[in-house]
């Protein structure tokens, strides 16, 4: 678990925040406002503090549950495919430690993020840093089901790797919108983009192979 993270963001920080944005850009990242995101947000403050050090590196870390944060090439990498415009509706399928809803978050959107795991849903719920981004909703539910209280949404990401596309999720995209999301399993994962047209077609694109946690279906007590 995240027990003791650290709540300073110093000069060296942010320091290695630009380092951490030069690497992702040369990586092929290339929507500013995105990378603009990475460089705002301090990643240290989402790992044990036995981690500062290597927070800045574009690598995943582990967290509690079993689960991780994702290595920040792919949350970049998940954002920029979102073609995010301010205002947007973004559902999140798998909180984890809250680090892509701020990337999210910070770009000016409404994000509506569910944890499966209640280990980390009521820790996000006492995360100091979350207060800066009262636009960040959270649920402790399951993923495969969504959100149909509060649809349609403009985007939908999926943080851990789905066996298949999730039907529900795909009729909560709305008409215009475009979901992202990791389909496959511990053989290999595609990232999927899944856009969905003004007449309700359904279009998608695999863009590379990645490497993410299952999605699994129920909640976890």
């Amino acid at each position: 678990m995240l027990h003791s993270k650290p709540k300073e963001d110093l000069y060296i920080h942010k320091g290695m925040r630009k380092q951490l944005v030069q690497i992702l850009r040369e990586k092929g990242i290339k929507d500013e406002r995105v990378l603009a995101a990475i460089e705002a947000i301090p990643r240290h403050f989402f790992l044990d503090t036995a981690f500062e050090k290597q927070s800045y590196e574009d690598r995943a870390f582990p967290i509690s549950a079993g689960q991780t944060i994702s290595q920040p090439y792919t949350v970049a990498f998940q954002t920029q495919l979102l073609e995010i415009k301010k205002f947007d509706k973004v559902l999140e399928i798998g909180t984890g430690s809250a680090y892509q809803a701020c990337v999210l978050a910070e770009l000016g959107n409404t994000v509506f993020t569910i944890e499966r795991q209640k280990e980390l849903y009521d820790f996000t719920g006492q995360f100091f840093f979350l207060k800066k981004y009262p636009n960040i909703k959270r649920f402790y539910g399951d993923g495969f089901e969504g959100l149909p209280t509060y649809a349609p949404f403009d985007k939908i990401i999926i943080t851990a790797a789905a066996p298949y596309i999730p039907p529900k999720l795909v009729e909560q995209l709305k008409p215009g919108g475009i979901m992202v999301t990791p389909v496959g399993d511990d053989k290999g994962q595609k990232m999927m983009r899944i856009t969905k047209d003004r007449e309700g077609n359904v279009h998608e694109e695999e863009l590379g192979s990645f490497s993410f946690v299952p999605m699994l279906e129920g909640k976890n007590k």
